[in-house]
């Protein structure tokens, strides 16, 4: 069986996250922690909508490719350096993905978009970027959040949850509402949100 550009990009993709020294345990398993948020956000996007574009389910997998390269610590630590570091994150990410892209054969056109999509580019008005974005908000709720709340103070978390929330399209909200959360997390959603 040959295999398609699409198949062979997202073994790549995999095989470059694989390479993450810094590891995650799930469910008594230790994995390449990039790899594992990379799978997070393909099975979330193909759960929450599954006729995503080719662009789409790329874009989900590549989102945080080879992240480890470029140290928060590497800019200062304030939100000036934060955003900056932000900034430079998401150009590499694209970089990155568009060299993968290119060598499995995708034309110009199709490595552009998937950059205009890692790149988060027109969220709120792009119904792809914002479909990407509500993946990611979802993905961060239901893995992530519980790691935050133990390293933030309640009012902290409370405005990183509002934030999140105000990214997400309505769609988004209600799948994020079906999350099994632990109950002083749904607690503190529901504060945040005022419900």
């Amino acid at each position: 069986m040959t295999k398609t550009p699409f198949y062979t990009a997202c073994e790549l993709i995999d095989a470059e996250n694989a390479h993450d020294p810094n590891s995650e345990i799930f469910e008594s398993k230790s994995y390449p922690k990039e790899l594992l948020y990379s799978n997070r956000m393909y099975t979330q996007l193909m759960e929450f909508y599954p006729e995503a574009s080719e662009e789409v389910q790329i874009a989900s997998k590549a989102q945080h490719i080879c992240r480890w390269k470029i140290a928060r610590n590497s800019y200062p630590m304030d939100r000036v350096g934060y955003l900056k570091w932000r900034e430079e994150l998401k150009k590499f990410h694209a970089d990155t993905t568009a060299s993968i892209l290119e060598k499995v054969g995708y034309d110009a056109a199709f490595i552009t978009r998937v950059s205009f999509l890692i790149e988060k580019k027109q969220l709120k008005k792009d119904e792809e970027t914002q479909l990407l974005e509500d993946v990611i908000c979802l993905v961060f709720l239901e893995f992530y959040l519980d790691p935050f709340v133990q390293k933030h103070d309640r009012e902290k978390m409370k405005n990183i949850i509002l934030k999140t929330w105000n990214k997400m399209s309505d769609k988004g909200h209600q799948e994020a509402l079906k999350i099994n959360y632990r109950a002083t997390n749904l607690q503190l959603i529901k504060e945040s949100l005022g419900l």
